[in-house]
């Protein structure tokens, strides 16, 4: 069985190693210009040369986001950036303006290609007019359904397909909106979207002598274009089948804990699904856990076709179950403690949950003793960053995380 690449968002060198220790085979990341994530922490050209041999170092692979619509004051940098992703040898420049992706293929030959979702992707024929012109993969459009990718794969068998699989999605066509530009001026089409379709709103009428009068959208709320997120982890054999090579999360503003939560849970669906095929589905597990980190109302948004129930009224999202409280810093391998960094207060008495991708994962922890750099005691973790001894006989890793139920 073709092994699925599960790729993940990476908005900073931290979050891309969290990545890649929860188990993700590739990232995807933005640099500092030309991409549609402007507002994340994302790369320099060192930071992402630095990046690149990171993930090679592990067998990994990574790709860069230049995914932005181009104007002509564009083209100049462009053409040195395409220069410089295809001589630190990443796997692949993900490009949406077909200007810039036939830019790329003159520059820069070896570099391959990755038609960004941006581009609306949604019939073969579109995709054979991407294999002309020299591209390794598309990002399929996200309202396709599962009959149409998988006639895409059959009309053309050698594209790499890759689509979306969990995450956050938007109101607009395939992510062309204009909102965030009307209401702030900040164009989500150049990478500045403050995500406006998520702001609650109030549909007003002007009164003489009441003023405002605020009339909801309905009895749940005025949350009236906030998408809920997608989520296909039940669908895992279908795609494979119908020839999807890469499954994409969501998320490159998301937090440390969101990546190292949803990668895991998807990390042990697939993995279970290589040993036992569809009977993956009958374990609980996976859901459970992608509903402990912040997330919206699930979707599987139009894999089964028509769908006009894409819409999160009722809030702008749920804080998940569970609450991001340290990291793990050092192993505690020989030892009776692990080295950690408090990211949220805990106190003794309090317990805590292992997030892992060891045996380690979903162990429980309750707090005894806790100790300062120094060695001495502490009763109450309250100061932000602070590096402690936590006393366990439980084996953690660097890049564990801990969490507590809320």
């Amino acid at each position: 069985m073709m092994k699925i690449e599960l790729l993940s968002p990476a908005g900073d060198m931290q979050k891309l190693k969290t990545a890649f220790h929860f188990g993700a085979d590739a990232v995807y990341v933005g640099g500092k210009n030309m991409s549609l994530r402007a507002l994340a922490g994302n790369f320099t050209d060192d930071e992402l040369k630095t990046a690149t041999e990171y993930a090679h170092s592990l067998g990994k692979k990574i790709y860069v986001t230049v995914n932005i619509f181009g104007r002509n004051s564009d083209i100049e940098f462009a053409e040195n950036y395409f220069k410089f992703l295809e001589e630190i040898n990443i796997d692949g420049a993900i490009v949406s303006d077909t200007g810039l992706i036939s830019l790329a293929r003159e520059v820069a030959p070896n570099l391959a290609i990755n038609v960004s979702t941006q581009a609306n992707t949604l019939n073969y024929k579109t995709v054979e007019f991407w294999k002309k012109q020299g591209v390794k993969r598309v990002i399929l459009a996200r309202e396709l359904s599962l009959k149409e990718i998988a006639e895409i794969h059959e009309r053309v068998p050698d594209m790499e397909i890759e689509t979306f699989i969990h995450g956050a999605m938007c109101i607009a066509y395939s992510g062309r909106c204009l909102l965030s530009d009307y209401r702030t001026g900040r164009s989500s089409n150049r990478g500045e979207c403050v995500q406006a379709c998520r702001w609650n709103y109030e549909i007003r009428e002007k009164d003489s002598e009441c003023g405002y009068l605020t009339m909801e959208e309905d009895e749940r709320g005025t949350y009236i274009m906030n998408s809920k997120d997608l989520n296909l982890l039940d669908y895992i054999s279908e795609l494979a089948k119908a020839g999807v090579c890469s499954f994409k999360i969501e998320g490159r503003m998301k937090s440390e804990y969101y990546l190292a939560t949803v990668i895991n849970a998807y990390r042990r669906a697939l993995d279970a699904f290589y040993t036992i095929g569809e009977e993956y589905k009958n374990n609980p597990l996976y859901q459970q856990e992608l509903k402990k980190t912040a997330h919206r109302e699930f979707t599987t948004a139009y894999l089964t076709g028509e769908n006009n129930r894409t819409v999160n009224y009722d809030d702008s999202q749920s804080k998940g179950s569970h609450k991001f409280i340290a990291t793990v810093l050092e192993d505690n391998n020989g030892i009776d403690y692990a080295l950690i960094e408090m990211r949220n207060r805990f106190k003794v008495g309090d317990v805590l949950e292992v997030l892992a991708p060891t045996d380690s994962f979903n162990k429980q922890i309750t707090v005894d003793k806790i100790e300062d750099e120094k060695g001495n005691i502490i009763e109450d973790a309250k100061i932000v960053q602070q590096k402690i001894r936590l006393y366990t006989d439980i084996q953690l890793c660097v890049g564990d995380i801990l969490r507590v139920k809320i």
